[in-house]
């Protein structure tokens, strides 16, 4: 059964135009990693609430990954856009 992640943040004032080149240059990374299925943006001008949806195999896939961004800075350059760490909730898909 595949989970859903969701990562809650708010975009630094006149941060969006360099985190949309940051995420330009990097989301292809995290669409190829192992057990990513889908990734997803949204982003609030108003308020600068961003929201990245992620679609995974498993929350140990996720988890894997988020290991091997933090260990190549890539996490700690995301986060330099941002006004605090994300709101990071895994959901499990519920067949009903």
């Amino acid at each position: 059964m595949t989970i859903w992640v969701t990562l809650e943040m708010r975009v630094k004032d006149g941060a969006f135009d360099a985190l949309s080149t940051f995420l330009e240059e990097n989301l292809p990374n995290v669409r190829g990693f192992d057990g990513a299925l889908s990734v997803t943006l949204y982003y609030d001008g108003q308020t600068r609430a961003f929201l990245l949806h992620e679609e995974w195999l498993s929350r140990e896939h996720h988890q894997a990954y988020l290991a091997f961004i933090e260990e190549r800075g890539v996490m700690a350059a995301l986060l330099g856009f941002m006004e605090g760490p994300p709101r990071v909730t895994y959901y499990e898909r519920l067949v009903v």
